[in-house]
C-alpha cells in the first residue's frame, strides 16, 4: 500500500509540474508573442490614442540643474504612420541595413525600418519598424540640439522648428547631409549628420554667434518612446531603459521601475546620474536605440517616465555649457545607435572573441552589455562564439548546434565515462539487490543498509546516473540564453519544417501534424497544453531510450518517476525553442551510444532491447516466452 501510495503521489506531482510549467511559461509566452505581433502590425495603422511630445532637458533655476521642460500641448489626433511621414518635409535615409527618413520639422530621426529583419520568417513580410513619428500609434524617435541657460531669451530650434537642407539628396554612408536654421537674432545653427553602413548616426551641431551678446548653451540628446511596449517578461532578459554610466556601472531599469521611481520635477519620475564615459538608451529583445556621447564628455544623464493617457519614457543627457562669444562658434558631437543588436556589430568584450564592433571601434564603456548575456556570460558568450564560428563554416545554425554538442560531449568525456562506468557496475549488482529484497521483504531499513554496503564494496556511486544530466544543466541554460536573446538565432532555419530555431516546433501531434485544418492551441482552457511537435516527440523518445539503458531502480516510486520523466520532459520542452529541443535529442542519442559502449567495455550486457520489450510485454507473458 505504501508503494502504491507513493506511486500515485509521484504521478500526481508530475502532473502538477507539467500543468504549472504550461501555465507559468507557455501560456504567458504565447500571449506575449501574439501581443507583440499585433503591436508590430499596428505600426502602420491608426490608433485612437493621444501622443505627447518629447521633454527636452533644460537647465533649471541654476545652470547645474536639469528639470523637464513644460508639458506638451493639447493631444493631437492619431494618424497612420505613412500619413505622419508624409505630413512633414523629410530627408531620406538609404543604407544596406536601414531605410527611413529624417524629419526637417524638429530635425528628428523618427522614421527607421530595419531592412535585414522581417516581421516573420517570410522574406516578403514587412520590415521591422524601429522609429515612428509623433502622432502615430507608437511614437519612438531621437532628438538632438541645444538648450539655453536659465533666464536666457535666445530663440533656439525646438520640435516645431523647420530646418533647411543645404544641398539635396538622401543620407547614405557615402553622403552626409547638413541642416541649417537661422534664429534671426544672430545665431545660426547647422547640423551635419553622417551614417555608416550599419546602425551608427554621427551628429555634429554647430552654432555661430554674430549677434550683439555672448550666449551660453547646453548640448543635449534624447531618445523618447511613447506608450509602454509589450515585453517578454522573463527574468533572464532585460527590456527597458539601459546604460553603462561611468563608475555607476550597468544600469537596467524596466518600464515599470522607471514609472514608479522618485519624482524629479514637473510630474516626471526617473533616475539621474552625473557621470563621465557613459552611454544610455532603450532596449528591446532584439533591437535598441542608444546615445553614444564622447567618452570624455561629462553628462547629466536621466531615465524618465512621464505619466499621461499614454506613458512616455525617455533616456537623455545634458552636457556641460558652452559660452559662445560674439563672432565665435560652438560645437557639439553626438552619436546614435539605432538598429539590431548583432553581436558582431555591437561587439563582444571577451578574450579571443574577435568581435570588436562599436565597443572597440569607438572605445565605448562595455557597449557589448547592450546584449543581455546574463550573469553566466562566461558560459553564454563562448557558447555563442562557438555556434557563430560553425555557422560561418557550414551556413546553418542547426548544424552548429549539433557540432557544438559533439564538442561538449568530448570535453565532458572523462567525467561521463566515470559516471557510466559506475552505472554499469550498478547494473551488474542488480541480482544482489533483488536478493536483498527477497531476503528482507518487510525491513526497508535493513535493505538500505545492505544495499549501501554492496555499493561501498563494489565502489559504486549510487548518484552517478545524475551526473550526465547535471553536466547538461549549465550547457542547456547557456544554449537557451543564446537562442533566446541573440538576434543571430532569430529566424535561423534548420532543415525541413524548422524555419526558426529560436521558436517552438510549429508542428502539432494533435492536428496530425497539419493534416487536420485547425490549431489545437486555440482551443479554450486546454489549448495551451496541446502544443507537441515532432522534435519534442523525438526528444522524448531518445530520453526514454536512454532511461531504458539504466538499471531499474529498486524503489518502485523511483522507478515510476523515471518511467514518467521522458513524457513530462516532452511536454515541458514542447514550448521551448526548437534549437534547444534538437540539442537535447541529439545529446540523448550521443549519450546512448557512449553509455552502450562503456557498458560493453565493463563486461555488462546491454539490455536495451530487452528493457524496451519488457515495457510493452506484460511480465507474466514475458516469463512464459
Amino acid at each position: 500500500m505504501t508503494d502504491n501510495r507513493n506511486t500515485i503521489l509521484a504521478v500526481i506531482l508530475s502532473g502538477l509540474v507539467l500543468i504549472a510549467w504550461q501555465y507559468f511559461y507557455n501560456m504567458p509566452q504565447m500571449e506575449r508573442q501574439r501581443a507583440q505581433s499585433q503591436t508590430q502590425a499596428e505600426l502602420n495603422k491608426s490608433a485612437p490614442q493621444p501622443a505627447p511630445g518629447s521633454t527636452t532637458p533644460q537647465p533649471g533655476s541654476t545652470p547645474s540643474a536639469t528639470t523637464p521642460a513644460g508639458q506638451p500641448g493639447a493631444a493631437q489626433p492619431i494618424v497612420s504612420r505613412d500619413a505622419a511621414i508624409a505630413a512633414t518635409p523629410r530627408i531620406k535615409i538609404e543604407t544596406p541595413r536601414l531605410s527611413g527618413s529624417i524629419s526637417l520639422k524638429g530635425g528628428r530621426v523618427d522614421d527607421l525600418s530595419l531592412e535585414k529583419f522581417r516581421d516573420t520568417v517570410d522574406p516578403k513580410s514587412p520590415a521591422i519598424v524601429l522609429f515612428s513619428p509623433s502622432n502615430t500609434a507608437h511614437p519612438y524617435y531621437a532628438e538632438f540640439g541645444w538648450v539655453a541657460a536659465s533666464g536666457s531669451t535666445a530663440r533656439l530650434p525646438d520640435r516645431e522648428t523647420v530646418w533647411h537642407q543645404e544641398g539635396s539628396g538622401s543620407l547614405t554612408p557615402d553622403r552626409p547631409v547638413t541642416l541649417k536654421w537661422d534664429n534671426g537674432e544672430g545665431l545660426t545653427f547647422r547640423r551635419t549628420i553622417t551614417i555608416d553602413d550599419r546602425y551608427l548616426f554621427t551628429i555634429k551641431d554647430d552654432v555661430t554667434n554674430v549677434g550683439s551678446a555672448p550666449v551660453t548653451l547646453y548640448p543635449f540628446a534624447l531618445i523618447s518612446r511613447h506608450g509602454t511596449p509589450e515585453v517578454s517578461g522573463y527574468y533572464i532578459l532585460h527590456e527597458g531603459l539601459i546604460g553603462y554610466l561611468g563608475d555607476k556601472g550597468l544600469q537596467e531599469h524596466g518600464y515599470k521601475a522607471v514609472a514608479e521611481a522618485p519624482i524629479l520635477g514637473n510630474g516626471a519620475r526617473g533616475f539621474e546620474f552625473n557621470v563621465t564615459n557613459g552611454w544610455l538608451g532603450i532596449t528591446d529583445k532584439y533591437w535598441a536605440a542608444a546615445l553614444l556621447p564622447d567618452t570624455s564628455a561629462r553628462l547629466k544623464a536621466r531615465f524618465l517616465a512621464e505619466p499621461g493617457a499614454k506613458a512616455r519614457y525617455q533616456a537623455d543627457y545634458l552636457q556641460d555649457p558652452q559660452t559662445i562669444a560674439i563672432g565665435g562658434t560652438g560645437s557639439a558631437n553626438a552619436r546614435l545607435f539605432a538598429g539590431a543588436k548583432e553581436a558582431g556589430v555591437v561587439g563582444i568584450n571577451f578574450p579571443f572573441a574577435g568581435h570588436g564592433g562599436y565597443n572597440k571601434q569607438l572605445g565605448l564603456n562595455h557597449f557589448d552589455l547592450l546584449i543581455d548575456w546574463g550573469w553566466f556570460y562566461f558560459i553564454t558568450k563562448p557558447m555563442f562564439l562557438l555556434l557563430d564560428y560553425f555557422f560561418h563554416l557550414f551556413g546553418n545554425f542547426g548544424v552548429s548546434i549539433l557540432l557544438v554538442t559533439v564538442l561538449i560531449k568530448l570535453v565532458f568525456f572523462p567525467l561521463a565515462n566515470k559516471s557510466y562506468a559506475s552505472m554499469a557496475k550498478m547494473k551488474s549488482v542488480q541480482p544482489q539487490l533483488q536478493a536483498l529484497k527477497e531476503r528482507y521483504p518487510d525491513d526497508r531499513q535493513k535493505q538500505q543498509q545492505e544495499m549501501m554496503e554492496i555499493y561501498r564494496k563494489e565502489k559504486i556511486n549510487p548518484v552517478a546516473g545524475c551526473l550526465p544530466i547535471a553536466l547538461q544543466i549549465p550547457v542547456f541554460f547557456s544554449l537557451y540564453k543564446v537562442l533566446f536573446v541573440t538576434i543571430e538565432m532569430r529566424h535561423a532555419p534548420f532543415y525541413g519544417w524548422i524555419k526558426d530555431l529560436s521558436a517552438p516546433d510549429p508542428t502539432n501531434l494533435f492536428n496530425l501534424f497539419g493534416l487536420l485544418p485547425f490549431d489545437p492551441t486555440h482551443i479554450p482552457v486546454i489549448g495551451y497544453y496541446l502544443a507537441l511537435g515532432v522534435w519534442p516527440i523525438i526528444m522524448g523518445i531518445t530520453m526514454w531510450i536512454q532511461m531504458k539503458l539504466n538499471p531499474t531502480p529498486p524503489d518502485p516510486t523511483q522507478k515510476m518517476i523515471f518511467d514518467w520523466m521522458p513524457l513530462i520532459f516532452t511536454f515541458m520542452l514542447a514550448g521551448f525553442p526548437a534549437g534547444l529541443v534538437i540539442y537535447w535529442a541529439w545529446n540523448n542519442l550521443l549519450s546512448v551510444i557512449q553509455q552502450g559502449y562503456i557498458m560493453r567495455k565493463n563486461g555488462v550486457k546491454v539490455e536495451l532491447f530487452d528493457n524496451l520489450k519488457a515495457t510493452f510485454v506484460p511480465k507474466k507473458a514475458a516469463e512464459k516466452t
